[in-house]
């Protein structure tokens, strides 16, 4: 994380932001002195996150919205007025497909409740947020991906389909719109962090990390400074291949 003095009068807008480690990055950048807007599905995973996180004098403020669809999206943008300017951008709405969901047996229900929250929310996101930091030339996009996502390693080696196919498509649209804007707005990072198997909603509770671990690349991100390192993907810190 960076200096209070850094992050005071910052907005950060993230998605999936009442639960695991959307909430976790909620806390840790509002604790830093970030007004953060917390955007969640569930109404009352929502309206608990923010009664909790305002009890301990944090600046946050809760929404219900659901990033696949791209009205209540648009609506969420006019809710929001001048917070729908933010300096920092957390994609991490996610669900997961059945386990052994392989691409022959994956039904259209299937994919499309996939794709529409991991892929098309972070478009949907990206596409309403990112051209305020393009206007002030400032931005921090962070898309939560993950290693399952990956054409190396443990990527693309079947079963999970919907889900490895929507964090495959998160990479290849981080990738994309980080060269779109290097060269146009410097100043504006994109990147997409695998940050492995966490104690969360999804992840379980027996899983090998913390919603700690799993988050600190994230929050490291959103908060470093000018570099020229945009549109790849991390892990612990470290860059790995897509």
């Amino acid at each position: 994380m960076t200096s209070t003095t850094q992050l005071q009068g910052s907005v950060a807008i993230i998605t999936g932001g009442s639960r695991g480690l959307g909430r976790y990055c909620a806390e840790q950048l509002a604790s830093q002195g970030c007004k953060v807007v917390m955007v969640g599905i569930n109404p009352q995973s929502v309206a608990d996150a923010q009664l909790q996180l305002q009890s301990k004098n944090l600046d946050v403020i809760g929404k219900v919205a659901d990033v696949a669809d791209p009205v209540a999206m648009d609506r969420l943008v006019v809710e929001l007025g001048e917070l729908a300017n933010p300096q920092i951008l957390i994609n991490s709405a996610g669900v997961m497909s059945a386990k052994m969901t392989k691409t022959l047996r994956t039904s259209n229900d299937e994919w499309h409740r996939v794709l529409g929250i991991n892929l098309d929310g972070v478009f949907n996101s990206v596409s309403r947020f990112a051209p305020s930091m393009v206007e002030q030339r400032y931005g921090r996009i962070i898309n939560l991906s993950a290693c399952l996502g990956r054409f190396t390693g443990p990527g693309l080696l079947g079963g999970l389909a919907p889900y490895r196919i929507s964090k495959t498509g998160v990479n290849a649209l981080t990738k994309n719109l980080a060269a779109e804007l290097q060269f146009g707005a410097r100043n504006v990072l994109v990147d997409a962090v695998c940050p492995g198997h966490i104690q969360t909603d999804m992840g379980g509770e027996t899983a090998p990390r913390t919603v700690a671990q799993g988050a600190d690349t994230v929050l490291w991100l959103a908060t470093r400074a000018q570099t020229d390192q945009t549109g790849l993907l991390w892990e612990d810190r470290e860059v790995v291949p897509y």
